[in-house]
């Protein structure tokens, strides 16, 4: 008689990798996010995206300063959601009444508004996978601005989801909700020289 020894199937649970796993990375002058538990890297953004992020700060920090509303920050700069959720925003504001969250290492909590310039390599997560991320974790206001077709859309929370408010194409001017009384035309916005 043979007996036929079988074994259950080995399987290998792939651990999330965390905080703490990402404060330990080497330092390598990469930047990374950790998003659901995966770490992935960030590659450096184009002159083109940066020249946008500068063009929206400059006009958005004036404003916030001017009206003491609260603090404008810019990548790198880790936001922690949650334990398997590191993000590292464009832009982001954290409101007056919202400095809790302002820690002498990272943003530990949800900003009030994040604003993400497109990428190449950065698209999909800012499009798809971060404003899922965002509008779980209750931020207020998003900003998708994609420099090389020159449009922006902007959700606004609304029932824990994130309804489009409005969608600029080329020429307009866009209005925070967030930030009431803020406008930025996409000529500021969209300006290379």
């Amino acid at each position: 008689m043979k007996v036929k020894e079988t074994a259950p199937a080995y399987s290998v649970q792939k651990k999330p990798f965390t905080y703490i796993d990402y404060l330990n990375l080497p330092d390598d002058n990469l930047r990374y996010e950790v998003l659901k538990g995966d770490l992935i890297m960030v590659p450096a953004p184009s002159t083109r995206h940066q020249d946008v992020v500068l063009n929206i700060v400059e006009h958005l920090q004036r404003f916030v300063k001017e009206g003491n509303r609260g603090k404008i920050y810019i990548a790198p700069i880790d936001v922690l959601l949650s334990e398997t959720y590191v993000l590292q925003p464009d832009i982001l504001f954290i409101a007056k009444g919202n400095f809790e969250i302002i820690t002498d290492k990272n943003i530990s909590g949800t900003p009030d508004l994040v604003i993400e310039v497109l990428s190449p390599s950065t698209g999909y997560y800012d499009l798809v996978e971060k404003k899922e991320i965002y509008q779980e974790f209750g931020v207020k206001e998003y900003w998708i601005v994609d420099p090389m077709k020159r449009w922006v859309e902007l959700y606004v929370s609304a029932d824990n989801k994130f309804k489009r408010d409005q969608r600029l194409e080329k020429t307009g001017t866009l209005q925070s909700r967030v930030l009431e009384g803020f406008e930025l035309t996409l000529e500021q916005i969209f300006r290379f020289n």
